[in-house]
C-alpha cells in the first residue's frame, strides 16, 4: 500500500493545528496556566516508616478524610512512605501524623518544607536544558545531512510541536505538573527526534539512489518505506507505557501520562509534520537558490 503523505500535507497541517489549538487556548486563559504541584508551589514532605506493612490504599483513605487537596504518596517498599502535601501549618501536620499513626505503629523520619523557589529554578533549568538540546540537535542534523540545515529546522519545529501538545493536554485537563513532568518532556524530545531521523535517514539514502524523481516524491517514498517500522515501534512503546500507567502506581502516573501522549504525537509529527515541513522549506529555499544561481551562470557564459 502506497499513500501520498506529502501531497496531502496541507490537510496534516490543519489537523495538527486543530489538535494543538485547545491546549494553547487553555494555557492562555487558565490562571495559573498549568496545575503546578508541590514541587513548584511549595508544600510539606513527610517521610514515615511503619513497623508492619501497610497498604498504600489505607494511607490514601486516611488522608482523604482530612481535606488536604492533592496528596502524593510514594511508597518505598511496604513500610516506608514519602508523602507530599500542600503547605500545612504545624497543627495540621500533627493531625496528619496522628491519622497515619492510627494505621499502625510508625516512626516519623522527617518533616520538611519545600519552598516554591526550588520549583522556579527547576523550570528555568529545564527551559535552558531544552534550548541547548534543540540547538545541539540542529547542529548534529546539519552535519549529519551534509549541511542540510533545513532538515534540522524541520525536526526542531516538529519537536516543539510535540512539547506544546503535551503541555497543552496538561493545561486543558488540569492534570498536575510536577518535577517528573519535566523529565518526561525531555524524554519525549529524545524519542521523537530519533523517530524523525529514521525517516530523514531514508530520505538521504533515496536521494542518492534516485536521481530523476523530485524531492517531494523521494520524501513520500521514504515515509512509506519506514511507515511499518514507525508504527511497530510506537505500538510497542505505548503497550509498555499503558502497563506502567495502570499498574505502576500513583507516584509515576503523571510521568507515564506525559510520556504516553508525547510518544504517540512524536510518531505522528515525525510522519505528518517534520517530513512535510522539510518538503515545503526545501521547495521554498532551494528553488530560490536555483533562481539566483541561473542568472549568475548565464553571466559567466
Amino acid at each position: 500500500m502506497y499513500f501520498d503523505f506529502v501531497g496531502h500535507r496541507k490537510w496534516w497541517y490543519l489537523l495538527s493545528l486543530i489538535i494543538l489549538l485547545p491546549g494553547l487556548i487553555a494555557l492562555a486563559i487558565n490562571r495559573p496556566p498549568l496545575n503546578f504541584g508541590i514541587d513548584f508551589i511549595g508544600g510539606n514532605i513527610l517521610e514515615i516508616r511503619f513497623e508492619q506493612p501497610v497498604p498504600v490504599e489505607k494511607l490514601r483513605e486516611a488522608l482523604g478524610e482530612m481535606d488536604l487537596g492533592h496528596v502524593s504518596i510514594q511508597a518505598a517498599g511496604d513500610q516506608n512512605f514519602l508523602i507530599r502535601t500542600k503547605e500545612l501549618d504545624r497543627d495540621k501536620v500533627n493531625q496528619v501524623i496522628g491519622a497515619l499513626q492510627r494505621l499502625g505503629q510508625a516512626e516519623v523520619v522527617r518533616v520538611d518544607h519545600v519552598g516554591a523557589v526550588i520549583g522556579y529554578e527547576l523550570i528555568v533549568k529545564t527551559v535552558i536544558a531544552l534550548a541547548i538540546t534543540l540547538a545541539m540537535m540542529i547542529l548534529y542534523i546539519t552535519i549529519r545531512y551534509a549541511g542540510e540545515y533545513l532538515a534540522g529546522i524541520s525536526a526542531i519545529a516538529s519537536l516543539l510541536y510535540d512539547v506544546l501538545v503535551v503541555v497543552g493536554f496538561f493545561a486543558l485537563f488540569r492534570w498536575e505538573v510536577d518535577s517528573t513532568f519535566l523529565a518526561a518532556l525531555l524524554t519525549v524530545v529524545g524519542y521523537a527526534v530519533h523517530d524523525t531521523l529514521i525517516i530523514f535517514g531514508r530520505v538521504k539514502e533515496n536521494l542518492h539512489l534516485v536521481k530523476k524523481e523530485g524531492f517531494a516524491e523521494v520524501v513520500n517514498k521514504s515515509i512509506n518505506q519506514t511507515l511499518r517500522r514507525s508504527i511497530n515501534t510506537v505500538v510497542t512503546v505505548v503497550l509498555v507505557l499503558l502497563s506502567l500507567f495502570f499498574l505502576g502506581g500513583e507516584s509515576t502516573r503523571n510521568l507515564v501520562l506525559a510520556m504516553l501522549i508525547g510518544t504517540v504525537f512524536g510518531c505522528y509529527s515525525s510522519i505528518f509534520n517534520a517530513s512535510q515541513l522539510w518538503v515545503d522549506l526545501h521547495l521554498l529555499f532551494r528553488e530560490q537558490e536555483k533562481e539566483v544561481a541561473r542568472p549568475a551562470k548565464a553571466k559567466a557564459r
